[in-house]
């Protein structure tokens, strides 16, 4: 072998250099508004559905806009203050009906959380202990919370109707009335929109105290019992302490939820809904779409959203001032 061919051998067996792709780490301008360009798409569907509506509404609140000017909202006069005067005035019509109507929203949200409360919190601990079975019946619990809204409060409407329901049907069979009741019409109104808000809400209670219960150590409840504490002693002096801040959360999410519930009552009544049950939001609705009054319907969907951040900010401050005194 010649001195030019040993000389070129190690030069071609040497391997050729790779070339390095540069990483995200070596990319300061991605890494610097990549944070920005995942959080858009959340940013703009909020601006879209919640604040830009939320601004436009309030700004209705300040303007005649009634059906007249419904293809030129530019061209509605200004209202200033007279809409939310109209609605807050109790001795004229418009007043008076939403007194009332906010009279049973509160009634119907005090009495559909507690429910929803109660019932979740006796599932939740009732099947906190394993036992055969307990999946199949943790599952058909879910089973309202994972029914469609709609489909299972129209099944709740064929079920109440007077003459051909199931719950007359049954109610006749065991004796326990003449099978003729009127379900979604008339006083009787107000305890149907309770049962099925509370049938579609308290399986979240139940969800979110299953949750909350699992990070309860089991060491608590066997010093307990060993003590000589029985289940309801356990009960108060251990679940409900450990819950507080689960149920802190749970009770305002299911009052804020409740209080501003549309769907229920607009599939369970139609459009023609009983005083019994003239919630606020629909009796919003009823304002505005019926009347074409949009204004007054705008200033009263915003005295609504004043009274639940009320609600809300003077919820947090007390419980907030318990949580720290505790």
């Amino acid at each position: 072998m010649s001195v030019a061919t040993q000389e070129a051998t190690p030069a071609a067996a040497k391997p050729a250099k790779k070339k390095t792709r540069r990483g995200p780490e070596h990319r300061p301008g991605l890494n610097r508004w990549l944070p920005y360009l995942l959080l858009a798409p959340a940013v703009l569907a909020e601006l879209l559905i919640h604040i830009i509506p939320m601004v436009v509404g309030i700004w209705m609140s300040f303007i005649k806009l009634t059906k007249f000017f419904i293809a030129n909202w530019s061209a509605a006069p200004s209202a200033g203050l007279n809409n939310y005067k109209v609605a807050l005035d109790f001795n004229n019509a418009v007043g008076e009906g939403l007194l009332k109507s906010f009279g049973v929203t509160v009634v119907f949200s005090l009495v559909t959380v507690a429910l929803s409360w109660v019932l979740g919190m006796a599932a939740a601990v009732a099947l906190q202990p394993p036992f055969r079975g307990r999946g199949i019946i943790r599952t058909f619990f879910l089973v309202p919370y994972a029914l469609p809204a709609y489909a299972g409060i129209l099944t709740w409407n064929f079920m109440l109707q007077r003459d051909t329901g199931a719950v007359n049907h049954v109610l006749n069979q065991l004796h326990l009335s003449d099978g003729r009741t009127f379900w979604l019409i008339g006083s009787n109104a107000l305890v149907s929109l309770i049962t099925v808000a509370t049938w579609k809400l308290w399986t979240f209670a139940f969800l979110t105290l299953m949750a909350g219960l699992q990070s309860i150590p089991g060491d608590l409840y066997e010093a307990a019992s060993v003590d000589g504490a029985g289940n309801i002693r356990q009960w108060r002096n251990i679940t409900l302490p450990s819950l507080r801040p689960v149920n802190l959360v749970l009770v305002l999410v299911l009052f804020l939820w409740t209080f501003s519930d549309f769907n229920t009552p607009y599939v369970l009544f139609g459009t023609a809904q009983p005083p019994a049950g003239d919630l606020i939001t629909f009796h919003i609705y009823n304002a505005s779409f019926l009347t074409w009054n949009f204004g007054t319907g705008a200033a009263m969907s915003v005295l609504l959203l004043i009274f639940l951040m009320i609600v809300t900010g003077a919820y947090l401050l007390v419980t907030g001032r318990r949580s720290r005194r505790a």
